[in-house]
């Protein structure tokens, strides 16, 4: 996995056929027995139509977040007459059509791409749309929906932005722009002055940056020395020296250089031969996004506190001591005309806690005014001051109080969605063990070091009990490693020589030796961490609901606020309800705008902006835990609805390593020539089956370990059909029976009666003809995995279809959708007929989730609603997909659609909650109820009730915390460890019916637990001999 987490980013099918052509040409590689380059029929070629010349026009589309939105463009543009092709880019936000200029016009395409709910602009100059960058900032000082549609707005008004997305929940902004027409620093200046505070996170070329403090004796000389020192070395891009602080930053390439050549460098440097200058790795401090959020929960935390100070005893005076005899006939006591001693203390106690305690909201409403927008700080002052003025102190203080209370506990429930980020950003250990080695492979010392100033091609050595520091692979020793927190698999997997390892996972019980190959940002950590974030800040579709009314939320409160206050008042003075509904500690207008105020300070516009990201943000983190990684909001909408599950069957039904299992000459000959002849040929293919052949072939020649075959002249791959070269003189051709009547090869009953009987065993069959003669049958079988029967069952008990398309032929591949118990297959398909089949699917109404694994299938990942990438696959198809599954388990395709099930169950419960809280609270806010049962909301009681709103939706969202996968999987887990392992079955099955609800953990220990007594039972057998032998 930790050379497959490279780009987890959505893309689109020219990035291979425009930007990656080499890639582009592997989508066709065949699957009957080779697979290369070299075949005219395996390049993207632009057929003109000699009649018409066809029209290209590139188009600049804002909106997109991931495939499935390129997808639903890709299908309407389709549809209009005279489109020739038509690639969309979600990535760069770009629209490539090609069309027929007499059918069809530029204008016609735009105002299509706009129907189809996107922003559409046509780029007049394609090259200096070429440059872009991605910037993330942290905002502080939203709200509420409002305030993030706000800065949303403010950042697209800007030339060259091409995407921005703010999230509410974790206050966090990706911006999509133009380097070269506008900078980081205009962004955080336009943020500013609409009236937030903007830090910025990380910029695009943080991709390889370190932070290096300075302690010692320096003076701006030094530091000028020490920058250009830094300059000087290989690979470093640039440096940057904070004037006045002792921070150094490094832009470098960690191919070439790395931190601790820095370090290096900066104390050797010539004024530092005394000693006195010391570099170290910067610590963020207070930086972080998580400490930034303590701090913040302390400062609303340290507020309610003081403003208890002063709302308690204001209540006490108001409602308490009011009576007890002797206290109330101080508080009556007039000091001047009416003014009594009472109304003196409250207003000396209120007015701290509304206009210091209470500042931020007259703050926060005047940003939102300024910038013409209404938000929930407008409706607390306007409410709190109404009340203040009018001399209601307590309804002023202890609205406040309970405002402030519902924002400490909101921001707290809130920290609480993000912490699988915060976990994550954890497993990395900060310390590691650097190991000196020497030319021959000798180490010759080690030492301790920071975790962060390891670099590439580095040897660390990890103990048992130790976490693994940096992704590499295994140059020396075995262990076990236990790579839960990453996968998501439960089992310890074994490490030995050549195997990989992922950085913050943990060794169990042996020590090994790690070459290092990706550090820092390039880690398999660093990609999955960046992947959470992104899929956090990208909006799902059914926020725009809560994008839309938030619009006009607040000017319609504030207008039913008034229009309450006004239908009351002139109740009041018009008689037209009788003086006893009146409460004697106040007069009709005060009445009137009591409720006024209750209605203003209820509504909650922020509930409405909590309900989708909180619940997306819980069911990202639940799915990475998992070892299923969601790409935002948008795949988690489209996969609680997929009815139909497109699977590939090399590596995704099937385990994907094919392996020869028999072999038939029908020539004589020696089988060791024989596959040396066929070995040379493949050898220069790249398909799976090649690579099976190749690998046999080895077996025939145990001496070398990388043996060298003989050169394979003008070398051709037929796309779909197999591979052909000239070898020592003679023609080899290995491929389907297609390859050879092709090449009017005859194929013997003999053979025929071969490549039946390896279909009926769901084999692929292969043939080799030697200088135009057929002269031998390989069958090659590609195991299927074993929990693939188990998972198709319980989707179709979940009422999904599942179909198998695959390239291989229609022999195998219905025989393995027998084994699986999938009805419907499609064989011999190449990779754009996958892509059709799913568009079919598509058109027939079907929401169409497409499983694979390799390059061939990422046109059909793109083209599905949902893309579901094997972890185990190639990089193209994980950065297709819009779901990876890291333990390239089946079942986890289950788990993934579960969890967005579950996941916008609660986000439909959340809108419930929020729309109905806001249609229900405001009217008995406004005292619909008072007539009939005189029950009234006092505008303190209104504001706990706005406050405990927010927080209910957010608790709501963090239960997912709380998934389970469906426990029909973890029987499935089970069966596989009896499958596997044990010999203490009955235990095993009857620890699990006692202990129903932990069943899988029970089998896991279990598991465990023989496996121990296996290791000892044959210790004791090995060992018996040698014991007895010196007893004697």
């Amino acid at each position: 996995m930790a050379t497959k987490l490279l780009s987890l980013t959505c893309i689109r099918k020219e990035r291979f056929s425009g930007r990656y052509p080499v890639l582009w040409k592997n989508l066709n590689r065949p699957r009957g027995g080779g697979g290369g380059d070299g075949s005219p029929s395996e390049t993207a070629v632009l057929k003109i139509d000699d009649e018409e010349a066809i029209a290209s026009a590139v188009f600049r589309v804002i909106g997109m977040t991931c495939s499935a939105c390129a997808g639903s463009i890709e299908k309407e543009i389709k549809r209009l007459p005279g489109i020739h092709e038509a690639v969309i880019d979600a990535l760069n936000n770009r629209a490539q059509i090609q069309f027929y200029p007499s059918s069809v016009n530029v204008e016609t395409i735009r105002e299509t791409i706009e129907d189809a709910g996107f922003e559409a602009s046509l780029i007049e100059n394609e090259a200096n749309e070429r440059s872009r960058q991605v910037c993330r900032i942290r905002i502080n000082g939203m709200t509420c929906t409002s305030c993030s549609s706000t800065i949303e707005s403010v950042l697209q008004s800007l030339h060259g932005v091409q995407r921005a997305h703010v999230a509410l929940a974790i206050e966090e902004a990706e911006v999509h722009y133009d380097p070269t027409l506008l900078s980081c620093d205009k962004l955080l200046e336009e943020i500013d002055n609409a009236g937030f505070e903007a830090v910025l996170i990380s910029t695009g070329e943080d991709v390889s940056k370190i932070d290096l403090k300075i302690d010692g004796e320096f003076t701006d000389e030094s530091m000028m020395m020490i920058e250009k020192s830094l300059e000087a070395l290989p690979g470093v891009q640039s440096v940057e020296i904070s004037h006045g602080s002792d921070k150094i930053s490094v832009l470098y390439k960690p191919d070439v250089t790395g931190p601790r050549n820095f370090i290096r460098v900066i104390e050797s440097t010539v004024f530092g031969h005394s000693g006195h200058i010391k570099a170290t790795v910067f610590s963020e401090g207070g930086v972080g996004r998580e400490s930034q959020k303590q701090e913040e929960i302390k400062q609303y935390y340290k507020s309610f506190l003081w403003s208890l100070v002063f709302t308690v005893p204001v209540f006490l005076t108001a409602m308490v001591f009011m009576y007890i005899p002797g206290i109330k006939h101080l508080l009556m006591f007039k000091v001047i005309n009416m003014l009594t001693v009472g109304e003196i203390t409250r207003w000396l106690l209120a007015t701290p806690v509304q206009f210091i305690i209470g500042w931020r909201f007259y703050v926060g409403s005047y940003k939102a005014l300024r910038r013409g927008s209404a938000n929930m700080d407008v409706l607390i002052a306007l409410g709190t001051n109404a009340a203040y003025f009018y001399s209601l102190y307590t309804t002023s203080a202890m609205l406040i109080s309970f405002i402030i209370l519902g924002k400490y506990l909101e921001i707290m429930a809130k920290g609480k969605t993000s912490q699988a980020i915060a976990k994550l950003m954890n497993l990395a250990p900060d310390t590691a063990i650097l190991l000196a080695v020497d030319e021959e492979g000798n180490v010759t010392g080690e030492e301790e070091i920071d975790g962060r100033l390891i670099q590439k091609n580095d040897v660390i050595k990890i103990v048992p009990g130790a976490k693994v520091a940096s992704d590499g692979y295994v140059i020396w020793g075995q262990s076990h490693v236990n790579e839960s927190m990453i996968t998501g698999e439960a089992r310890p997997v074994a490490k030995r020589k050549g195997d990989t390892v992922i950085g913050g996972t943990l060794n169990e019980n042996g020590v090994l030796h790690v070459k290092v190959t990706r550090v820092g940002s390039e880690s398999a950590l660093a990609q999955i961490v960046r992947l959470v974030e992104s899929a956090q800040l990208a909006k799902a579709p059914v926020q725009k609901l809560a994008d839309r009314i938030s619009k006009f939320f607040v000017p319609l409160v504030i207008f039913l606020s008034f229009s309450t206050w006004l239908a009351w008042f002139l109740a009041g003075k018009l008689h037209w309800y009788p003086e006893a509904w009146i409460p004697s500690s106040m007069d009709s207008f005060e009445l009137a705008l009591q409720f006024g105020i209750s209605v203003m300070v209820i509504a909650c516009p922020c509930v409405l902006g909590l309900a989708t990201p909180t619940a997306v943000m819980v069911g990202t983190g639940v799915g990475a835990s998992q070892g299923v990684l969601i790409k935002g909001g948008q795949a988690l909408e489209r996969a609680h609805k997929v009815s139909c599950i497109v699977f590939d069957k090399t590596g995704t039904l099937t385990m994907g390593k094919p392996v020869v299992v028999k072999t038939k000459l029908l020539k004589n000959m020696v089988l060791r020539e024989f596959y040396e002849l066929v070995a040379a040929t493949e050898v220069n293919s790249e398909h799976p089956l090649a690579k099976a052949i190749v690998e046999y072939a080895k077996k025939f020649r145990d001496e070398e370990e990388n043996p060298a075959w003989p050169e394979a002249r003008d070398f051709v791959s037929i796309t779909g059909n197999g591979v052909r070269a000239t070898v020592n003189g003679r023609e080899i051709m290995v491929g389907n029976k297609n390859l050879m009547s092709s090449h009017k090869i005859t194929i013997t009953a003999d053979a025929e009666e071969l490549l039946a009987e390896a279909e009926e065993m769901a084999q692929t069959g292969i043939l080799v003809s030697i200088d135009n003669e057929l002269t031998g049958v390989l069958a090659v079988s590609d195991p299927v995995k074993p929990s693939a029967r188990e998972a198709i069952s319980i989707l179709k008990s979940m009422n999904i279809k599942s179909i198998m398309v695959t390239g291989d032929n229609w022999g195998t591949a219905n025989s393995i959708a027998r084994e699986v118990g999938i009805d419907s297959v499609i064989a011999e398909a190449k990779p754009e007929q996958k892509a059709e089949k799913v568009k079919e699917l598509q058109a027939a109404g079907h929401v169409v989730a497409m499983v694979g694994d390799g390059v061939n299938d990422s046109p059909a990942l793109v083209a599905a609603d949902v893309g579901m990438a094997i972890g185990a696959g190639t990089d193209i198809a994980i950065e297709a997909a819009d779901i990876v599954l890291m333990k390239s388990n089946l079942e986890d395709v289950i788990t993934a659609i579960d969890l967005s099930r579950k996941t916008f169950s609660r986000i439909r419960l959340n809108y419930v909650w929020a729309l109905g809280y806001n249609l229900m609270g405001i009217p008995i806010a406004a005292g619909v109820l008072f007539p009939s049962t005189r029950f009234r909301l006092p505008p303190w009681i209104a504001g706990a009730a706005m406050a405990a709103s927010s927080v209910s939706v957010v608790c709501c969202s963090l239960l997912l915390k709380n998934y389970k996968r469906p426990k029909k999987l973890d029987s499935l887990a089970i069966r596989e460890m009896l499958r596997n392992g044990p010999r203490f079955g009955s235990v095993l099955v009857l620890g699990c019916v006692l202990f129903e609800d932990d069943a899988l953990v029970y089998a896991e220990a279990i598991f465990i637990l023989c496996e121990i007594i296996s290791y000892l039972t044959i210790v004791i057998k090995y060992t018996r001999p040698i014991i007895e032998s010196h007893s004697h």
